[in-house]
């Protein structure tokens, strides 16, 4: 099992890495922040699985990045109708 979570949190780092190295475009810091729920995902369910306690927890952590992948989405889909790109440094957002 320690093989398992060693590789769950290679994983997660990668995820953390490919965010930070990506922050200049929107949809792959999205698309990143889905792998790193992916991987959160896969810890809970091992760590539920193993100690054999309850998955509702699990079905609300599903809602949940539903929903923030559905946000996500959608002020992708706003800011490309309002900008015509998806690069951060066009928004004008920030500053």
């Amino acid at each position: 099992m320690t093989i398992f979570a060693s590789a769950s949190f290679f994983m997660y780092l990668m995820g953390l890495l490919s965010f930070c190295l990506n922050r200049k475009h929107l949809l792959l810091m999205l698309l990143s922040l889905e792998f790193i729920v992916v991987v959160l995902f896969l810890l809970l369910y091992t760590y539920l699985c193993l100690y054999l306690y309850e998955f509702y927890f699990l079905m609300i952590f599903l809602t949940m990045s539903v929903c923030e992948g559905a946000l996500g989405l959608s002020v992708l889909v706003l800011l490309m109708r309002t900008y015509g790109n998806n690069y951060m440094i066009s928004f004008n957002l920030l500053w």
